[in-house]
């Protein structure tokens, strides 16, 4: 048991609260802080972790300090961009305490505990996957470690086993956090190109990954990503064919969910962790419970999904279209103002097909203060006139909720594609339309 103090800045984050679940389990001393409370903060507090300071400031992490000594700050990305003066950051530089993002943390972790890095990476569809492969290992009786970004009804967020030989993880590359790994062996879910202040250009969003593919033991990887790179698989690879018959054997709803379980099947296959074939394995994956905030559904016929990027918001509404064609609503909530900027030319047909459209305010995190606010109205702006003609634009209030209510009513799906945290479309959903326990 280590009794290494570690406080985790932005505790209440999808990457950040994992790992502090992760550390609290491995034997490590846990405390932290986050700018707002949110269901991530209740359901940490819930699960032991309640030395949390909401509100940042030097006071209350010398406070934590003065308690006992902090050995190890770990911050999330947003922190240094948000405010380079950060009080809790200029703290730990003036008091000469070790401190990094959570990347170099968790391959500390990693070292300490001998775990082998099973990694799922790519622009989208990581935490669906990464989420299968946790499932799939629980269900064939491995051992297994894990972070997801997301909440999952078979575990924890973030969960660490001391008789596990291996550590699933949703590899993001924001940030670039994915080059400080090398995994014994990577999960590609699709390659697009995303966070563009992090990566400006195409090109060097690809150069990324081709040093990651390079810094993997081994690899499962779809063809079309090989394409995309310009990569000659090299190693211990496997490649799949995204037209394989093989995938349509699944009985999962949305293309997507039955394209990232066959790359789950053929990586545990690939491991040697179970006798069966990919093909019993895919069918196995089956009976996959799901993802919170992935196709999740609030009440009959209301769904909330995370799908921010162009691909992920293509894959939620075939999956969409496929339960329920011709009666499928959409209510978007962009995942910042600045990614509504990168992708303004494919939001012009994004929508197309649906059979009504409202669009809410941007979750704004992470922005850059250059670019003008796109509004509602702005973004409705964007769209064919085929799309307009179906488009409203909204705000979290009455009316919406009615709009919602009466789709529910006529029989409709109501799709939120939503970012999730404090104050998002998300919350505000479960506020109005998830019955409160007694």
């Amino acid at each position: 048991m280590s009794d290494m103090h570690v406080f985790f800045s932005g505790i209440g984050g999808t990457g950040i609260g994992p790992l502090a679940l992760i550390a609290k389990e491995a034997g490590f001393e846990v405390s932290g802080s986050d700018k707002q409370t949110s269901q991530y903060i209740d359901y940490l507090r819930a699960h032991g972790i309640t030395d949390i300071h909401i509100g940042q400031s030097s006071e209350e992490i010398a406070a934590a300090h003065a308690a006992k000594p902090i050995d190890w700050f770990v911050y999330s990305s947003a922190l240094p961009k948000e405010n380079p003066n950060h009080p809790e950051l200029l703290f730990v530089d003036q008091n000469n305490i070790k401190h990094s993002k959570r990347d170099e943390f968790l391959l500390h972790v990693l070292d300490e505990k001998h775990l082998q890095l099973v990694a799922v990476a790519g622009t989208h569809g990581k935490t669906t996957t990464t989420a299968m492969a946790i499932w799939l290992l629980k269900e064939l009786d491995v051992p297994v470690s894990y972070s997801v970004g997301a909440k999952i009804p078979f575990g924890e967020m973030g969960h660490f086993d001391p008789a596990s030989q291996y550590f699933v993880y949703e590899c993001d590359e924001y940030d670039r956090n994915m080059l400080t790994f090398s995994p014994h062996i990577s999960l590609i879910t699709g390659i697009d190109w995303d966070h563009a202040d992090i990566y400006p250009t195409r090109e060097e969003y690809y150069q990324a990954f081709l040093q990651f593919l390079g810094q993997s033991q081994q690899l499962v990887v779809w063809q079309d990503d090989i394409d995309r790179l310009r990569w000659p698989p090299e190693g211990s690879v496997a490649v799949l064919n995204p037209s394989d018959t093989t995938i349509a054997q699944s009985k999962l709803l949305g293309l997507v969910n039955r394209q990232n379980a066959w790359e789950v099947a053929n990586a545990i296959s690939k491991m040697g962790l179970s006798s069966k074939s990919p093909l019993e394995l895919l069918q196995l994956l089956d009976n996959f419970p799901g993802v919170s905030r992935r196709y999740e559904q609030l009440t009959p016929g209301l769904y909330t999904d995370y799908a921010h990027t162009p691909p992920k918001i293509r894959g939620a509404l075939q999956l969409g279209t496929e339960v329920a064609a011709g009666r499928l609503v959409v209510v978007y909530e962009g995942l910042h103002n600045t990614r509504q900027h990168f992708i303004k030319e494919e939001l012009r047909t994004l929508f197309t097909g649906v059979k009504q459209l409202y669009i809410v305010p941007s979750y704004l995190a992470r922005e850059d203060p250059s670019l003008a606010l796109l509004s509602p109205d702005d973004l409705r702006g964007l769209m064919t006139p085929e799309i307009q003609a179906v488009t409203v634009a909204s705000a979290l209030d009455d009316t919406l909720e009615a709009a919602i209510r009466n789709h529910l009513s006529e029989g409709d799906l109501v799709l939120c594609l939503t970012a999730g945290g404090g104050h998002s479309l998300d919350e505000w959903l479960r506020a109005r339309f998830v019955p409160k326990l007694p």
